[in-house]
Protein backbone atom coordinates (compact mmCIF):
# COMPACT_ATOMS: atom_id res chain seq x y z
CA UNK A 1 0.00 0.00 0.00
CA UNK A 2 1.25 3.46 -0.96
CA UNK A 3 -0.23 6.21 1.21
CA UNK A 4 -0.73 9.77 -0.01
CA UNK A 5 -1.60 12.08 2.87
CA UNK A 6 -2.55 15.71 2.40
CA UNK A 7 -2.30 18.05 5.38
CA UNK A 8 -3.85 21.48 5.33
CA UNK A 9 -6.07 23.87 7.21
CA UNK A 10 -4.97 25.03 10.62
CA UNK A 11 -2.71 22.00 11.02
CA UNK A 12 0.11 23.42 8.89
CA UNK A 13 0.08 26.77 10.68
CA UNK A 14 -0.06 25.39 14.24
CA UNK A 15 3.31 23.93 15.38
CA UNK A 16 1.67 21.71 18.01
CA UNK A 17 -0.88 20.24 15.60
CA UNK A 18 1.75 19.81 12.89
CA UNK A 19 3.99 17.93 15.33
CA UNK A 20 1.14 15.53 16.18
CA UNK A 21 0.41 14.97 12.49
CA UNK A 22 4.05 14.26 11.67
CA UNK A 23 4.29 11.83 14.60
CA UNK A 24 1.28 9.99 13.18
CA UNK A 25 2.65 10.20 9.64
CA UNK A 26 5.86 8.48 10.75
CA UNK A 27 3.79 5.55 12.04
CA UNK A 28 2.14 4.95 8.67
CA UNK A 29 3.60 1.74 7.29
CA UNK A 30 4.94 1.38 3.77
CA UNK A 31 5.87 4.00 1.16
CA UNK A 32 4.18 7.35 1.67
CA UNK A 33 3.87 10.83 0.24
CA UNK A 34 2.96 14.01 2.13
CA UNK A 35 1.26 16.87 0.31
CA UNK A 36 0.74 20.14 2.16
CA UNK A 37 -1.06 23.44 1.89
CA UNK A 38 -0.22 26.68 3.68
CA UNK A 39 -2.75 29.22 2.49
CA UNK A 40 -3.16 30.97 5.81
CA UNK A 41 0.57 31.57 6.13
CA UNK A 42 0.62 32.94 2.58
CA UNK A 43 -2.25 35.28 3.40
CA UNK A 44 -0.52 36.50 6.57
CA UNK A 45 2.75 37.22 4.74
CA UNK A 46 0.93 38.96 1.91
CA UNK A 47 -0.85 41.21 4.42
CA UNK A 48 2.46 42.15 6.06
CA UNK A 49 3.83 43.07 2.64
CA UNK A 50 0.75 45.08 1.73
CA UNK A 51 -0.47 42.63 -0.90
CA UNK A 52 -4.20 42.01 -1.01
CA UNK A 53 -5.41 38.38 -0.95
CA UNK A 54 -8.35 37.77 -3.27
CA UNK A 55 -10.48 34.62 -3.12
CA UNK A 56 -13.34 33.44 -5.32
CA UNK A 57 -15.33 30.38 -4.25
CA UNK A 58 -12.57 29.36 -1.86
CA UNK A 59 -9.95 29.54 -4.61
CA UNK A 60 -7.05 32.00 -4.45
CA UNK A 61 -6.57 34.47 -7.27
CA UNK A 62 -2.83 34.43 -7.94
CA UNK A 63 -1.49 37.53 -9.65
CA UNK A 64 2.25 38.04 -10.16
CA UNK A 65 2.77 39.47 -6.66
CA UNK A 66 0.81 36.68 -5.00
CA UNK A 67 2.67 34.09 -7.08
CA UNK A 68 5.92 35.28 -5.48
CA UNK A 69 4.31 34.95 -2.04
CA UNK A 70 2.95 31.43 -2.51
CA UNK A 71 6.20 30.25 -4.10
CA UNK A 72 8.15 31.51 -1.11
CA UNK A 73 5.68 30.15 1.45
CA UNK A 74 4.63 26.83 -0.08
CA UNK A 75 7.87 25.87 -1.81
CA UNK A 76 10.15 27.38 0.83
CA UNK A 77 9.01 28.14 4.37
CA UNK A 78 6.31 25.50 4.85
CA UNK A 79 7.87 22.79 2.71
CA UNK A 80 11.34 22.94 4.21
CA UNK A 81 10.01 23.22 7.76
CA UNK A 82 8.11 19.95 7.25
CA UNK A 83 11.12 18.30 5.63
CA UNK A 84 13.36 19.32 8.54
CA UNK A 85 10.88 18.00 11.09
CA UNK A 86 10.55 14.68 9.26
CA UNK A 87 14.34 14.34 9.13
CA UNK A 88 14.38 14.85 12.90
CA UNK A 89 11.95 11.93 13.14
CA UNK A 90 14.15 9.63 11.07
CA UNK A 91 12.25 10.01 7.79
CA UNK A 92 14.42 10.67 4.74
CA UNK A 93 12.22 13.35 3.20
CA UNK A 94 12.68 15.36 0.02
CA UNK A 95 10.80 18.62 -0.55
CA UNK A 96 9.39 19.08 -4.04
CA UNK A 97 7.04 21.11 -6.16
CA UNK A 98 5.37 19.73 -9.25
CA UNK A 99 8.02 21.53 -11.31
CA UNK A 100 10.82 19.43 -9.79
CA UNK A 101 11.61 16.43 -12.02
CA UNK A 102 8.61 17.60 -14.09
CA UNK A 103 6.35 15.43 -11.94
CA UNK A 104 3.25 17.54 -12.59
CA UNK A 105 2.52 19.32 -15.87
CA UNK A 106 -0.16 22.00 -15.97
CA UNK A 107 -1.46 24.97 -17.92
CA UNK A 108 -2.60 28.36 -16.72
CA UNK A 109 -6.32 28.31 -16.01
CA UNK A 110 -8.25 30.21 -18.69
CA UNK A 111 -10.56 33.07 -17.82
CA UNK A 112 -13.90 31.64 -16.75
CA UNK A 113 -17.15 32.25 -18.67
CA UNK A 114 -18.06 34.63 -15.83
CA UNK A 115 -14.95 36.69 -16.60
CA UNK A 116 -12.90 35.60 -13.57
CA UNK A 117 -9.15 35.57 -14.17
CA UNK A 118 -7.46 33.40 -11.55
CA UNK A 119 -4.04 34.52 -12.72
CA UNK A 120 -1.18 32.08 -12.26
CA UNK A 121 -3.37 29.20 -11.14
CA UNK A 122 -2.73 25.87 -12.80
CA UNK A 123 -5.05 23.18 -14.09
CA UNK A 124 -3.29 19.81 -14.21
CA UNK A 125 -2.60 18.18 -17.57
CA UNK A 126 -0.55 15.16 -16.53
CA UNK A 127 1.63 13.75 -13.75
CA UNK A 128 4.59 11.37 -13.74
CA UNK A 129 3.82 8.59 -11.27
CA UNK A 130 6.96 6.68 -12.23
CA UNK A 131 9.22 9.50 -11.03
CA UNK A 132 7.43 9.63 -7.69
CA UNK A 133 7.53 5.86 -7.40
CA UNK A 134 11.29 5.86 -8.08
CA UNK A 135 11.79 8.10 -5.08
CA UNK A 136 9.68 5.80 -2.91
CA UNK A 137 11.58 2.74 -4.10
CA UNK A 138 14.80 4.43 -3.02
CA UNK A 139 13.50 5.03 0.50
CA UNK A 140 12.75 8.70 -0.04
CA UNK A 141 9.54 10.28 1.23
CA UNK A 142 8.38 13.08 -1.09
CA UNK A 143 6.93 16.19 0.55
CA UNK A 144 5.07 17.98 -2.22
CA UNK A 145 4.12 21.66 -2.19
CA UNK A 146 1.05 22.78 -4.19
CA UNK A 147 3.02 24.44 -6.97
CA UNK A 148 4.02 23.40 -10.47
CA UNK A 149 4.94 24.95 -13.83
CA UNK A 150 3.53 25.53 -17.29
CA UNK A 151 6.50 24.27 -19.32
CA UNK A 152 7.24 27.83 -20.40
CA UNK A 153 9.22 28.91 -17.37
CA UNK A 154 6.32 30.09 -15.25
CA UNK A 155 5.38 28.76 -11.84
CA UNK A 156 1.71 27.99 -11.17
CA UNK A 157 -0.30 27.77 -7.97
CA UNK A 158 -2.24 24.49 -7.60
CA UNK A 159 -4.99 23.72 -5.10
CA UNK A 160 -3.39 21.43 -2.49
CA UNK A 161 -6.30 18.96 -2.49
CA UNK A 162 -5.96 18.70 -6.26
CA UNK A 163 -2.20 18.18 -5.96
CA UNK A 164 -2.75 15.30 -3.53
CA UNK A 165 -5.36 13.73 -5.79
CA UNK A 166 -3.02 14.14 -8.77
CA UNK A 167 -0.15 12.40 -6.96
CA UNK A 168 -2.39 9.54 -5.79
CA UNK A 169 -3.88 8.97 -9.25
CA UNK A 170 -0.44 9.11 -10.88
CA UNK A 171 0.90 6.50 -8.45
CA UNK A 172 -2.15 4.27 -8.90
CA UNK A 173 -1.50 4.22 -12.66
CA UNK A 174 2.00 2.76 -12.21
CA UNK A 175 1.77 0.83 -8.94
CA UNK A 176 1.03 -2.88 -8.76
CA UNK A 177 -0.43 -2.38 -5.28
CA UNK A 178 -3.14 -0.23 -3.74
CA UNK A 179 -2.86 3.53 -3.29
CA UNK A 180 -4.78 5.32 -0.54
CA UNK A 181 -5.50 9.03 -0.30
CA UNK A 182 -6.15 10.76 3.02
CA UNK A 183 -7.20 14.38 3.42
CA UNK A 184 -6.19 15.42 6.92
CA UNK A 185 -7.23 18.67 8.55
CA UNK A 186 -8.38 20.02 11.92
CA UNK A 187 -11.86 18.43 11.98
CA UNK A 188 -12.72 14.73 12.62
CA UNK A 189 -14.04 14.37 9.07
CA UNK A 190 -17.18 15.47 7.24
CA UNK A 191 -19.71 16.69 9.80
CA UNK A 192 -23.49 17.01 9.67
CA UNK A 193 -23.13 20.04 11.92
CA UNK A 194 -19.95 22.05 11.45
CA UNK A 195 -20.18 23.18 15.08
CA UNK A 196 -20.56 19.67 16.50
CA UNK A 197 -17.49 17.40 16.21
CA UNK A 198 -19.64 14.46 17.32
CA UNK A 199 -21.80 14.71 14.18
CA UNK A 200 -19.29 12.81 12.03
CA UNK A 201 -20.59 11.18 8.86
CA UNK A 202 -18.64 7.91 8.77
CA UNK A 203 -19.25 7.08 5.10
CA UNK A 204 -20.32 9.09 2.05
CA UNK A 205 -21.25 7.73 -1.38
CA UNK A 206 -21.73 9.85 -4.50
CA UNK A 207 -25.50 9.76 -4.08
CA UNK A 208 -25.09 10.78 -0.43
CA UNK A 209 -22.85 13.63 -1.53
CA UNK A 210 -25.41 15.02 -3.97
CA UNK A 211 -28.12 14.91 -1.32
CA UNK A 212 -25.92 16.50 1.34
CA UNK A 213 -24.98 19.34 -0.99
CA UNK A 214 -28.62 19.84 -1.96
CA UNK A 215 -29.78 20.15 1.65
CA UNK A 216 -26.86 22.41 2.61
CA UNK A 217 -25.11 19.98 4.96
CA UNK A 218 -22.01 20.07 2.75
CA UNK A 219 -21.01 23.49 1.44
CA UNK A 220 -18.09 25.81 0.79
CA UNK A 221 -14.61 24.34 0.54
CA UNK A 222 -15.79 20.85 1.45
CA UNK A 223 -17.51 20.53 -1.95
CA UNK A 224 -14.32 20.67 -4.09
CA UNK A 225 -12.53 18.47 -1.52
CA UNK A 226 -15.14 15.75 -1.99
CA UNK A 227 -15.21 16.25 -5.75
CA UNK A 228 -11.47 15.57 -5.74
CA UNK A 229 -12.05 12.49 -3.59
CA UNK A 230 -14.59 10.98 -6.00
CA UNK A 231 -12.41 11.84 -9.00
CA UNK A 232 -9.54 9.96 -7.36
CA UNK A 233 -11.68 6.87 -6.79
CA UNK A 234 -12.88 6.85 -10.39
CA UNK A 235 -9.27 7.19 -11.59
CA UNK A 236 -8.04 4.10 -9.75
CA UNK A 237 -7.19 5.18 -6.19
CA UNK A 238 -8.26 2.32 -3.91
CA UNK A 239 -9.52 4.30 -0.91
CA UNK A 240 -10.10 7.90 0.13
CA UNK A 241 -10.90 9.29 3.55
CA UNK A 242 -11.20 12.68 5.21
CA UNK A 243 -10.05 12.81 8.81
CA UNK A 244 -8.01 14.63 11.45
CA UNK A 245 -4.50 14.37 12.83
CA UNK A 246 -5.38 11.99 15.67
CA UNK A 247 -6.96 9.28 13.54
CA UNK A 248 -5.49 8.81 10.07
CA UNK A 249 -7.40 5.53 9.67
CA UNK A 250 -10.73 6.96 10.82
CA UNK A 251 -12.86 9.93 9.87
CA UNK A 252 -15.13 9.81 6.83
CA UNK A 253 -14.64 7.08 4.22
CA UNK A 254 -15.48 8.19 0.68
CA UNK A 255 -17.15 5.51 -1.46
CA UNK A 256 -18.30 5.29 -5.07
Amino acid sequence: MISVIKVGGAVVEDPAQLAILLDEFVKVEGPKVLVHGGGRTATQLATKLGIESKMVGGRRITDSDMLRIVTMVYGGLVNKNIVAQLQARGVNALGLTGADMNIVQAHRRPITPEGIDFGYVGDVDDADGERIQQLLQNGITPVIAPLTHDGKGNMLNINADTMAQTAAVALSSVSVGDVSLTYCFELPGVLRDANNPDSLISKISESDFKNLVADGTISGGMIPKLENAFSALHAGVSSVRITNIQDLQGGTLICK
